[in-house]
């Protein structure tokens, strides 16, 4: 019941929507330098967004925002900064920075379609993880921004993350999954600030070689990701025997 919370608890869970809307001049700002081939603002701006999307949820679950305020669908704005964060701006940015071939670019069409389908996907998430891939398409085109990777290599990349998306593989959900979380809660800070510096950096080998250390927690992600699909899926199989 809202009565059961008071004036004051109320006015914190809508400073806790206020927090996540900011994601919104967020991408604003990112894609105005964007627009005026600013790479390494845009890629910093967008992880300072994607900062707030990692924070906000653990907010609302402390305050129990539902509940205090069942009037207002945060899931709803933070969907659709999500899309704007993790798909559609990254996506642009692959036809502005010239991530890929220009012969390539109507791939970026399926990306957004792929994306969208798992956004509206009701089993999208469970409670502990995502269903399919995550639509991380910032952090491939950041990985395309720094790397530079030749065209086949990235294409065959973007088409099997697509294909990925409409896989029911679980992936581990960082704030969520009790596996590993603090290993993966603490790991993943490192790793989005150490991105955030090297997309800040002037190219040099240096970057280049801190770039591919990254990939180090990717790969991790991906195995303990593995791992949880597999204890998912064995736990689903003894409830149905």
């Amino acid at each position: 019941m809202t009565s059961d919370f008071t004036t004051r608890h109320k006015f914190m869970c809508w400073l806790v929507h206020l927090y996540t809307s900011l994601g919104l001049p967020l991408n604003l700002a990112s894609l105005w330098y964007l627009s005026h081939g600013d790479g390494p603002m845009f890629f910093a701006l967008n992880l300072l967004a994607v900062a707030i999307d990692a924070t906000d949820g653990m907010m609302a679950r402390a305050l129990r925002v539902k509940e205090a305020l069942p009037y207002f669908n945060g899931a709803k704005l933070d969907d659709l900064i999500d899309y704007l964060t993790f798909t559609f701006l990254p996506a642009a940015s692959f036809i502005y920075l010239s991530l890929v071939p220009d012969v390539w670019w109507p791939l970026m069409g399926l990306v957004l379609i792929a994306s969208g389908y798992g956004f509206c996907q009701g089993t999208a998430k469970t409670h502990d993880a995502f269903v399919g891939f995550p639509s991380y398409w910032n952090l491939v085109a950041l990985y395309a921004y720094l790397l530079d990777p030749p065209a086949w290599l990235a294409i065959p990349l973007i088409i099997a993350l697509i294909i990925l998306t409409f896989i029911p593989v679980h992936f581990v959900y960082p704030t969520r999954t009790e596996l590993l979380r603090k290993t993966t809660l603490t790991g993943g800070l490192l790793y989005g600030v150490t991105l955030i510096y090297c997309s800040l950096s002037e190219p040099s080998q240096a970057r280049f070689n801190l770039t591919l250390a990254t990939l180090s927690y990717v790969v991790y992600y991906f195995i303990i990701s593995a791992i949880h699909h597999y204890r998912v899926h064995t736990r689903n199989e003894h409830e149905t025997c």
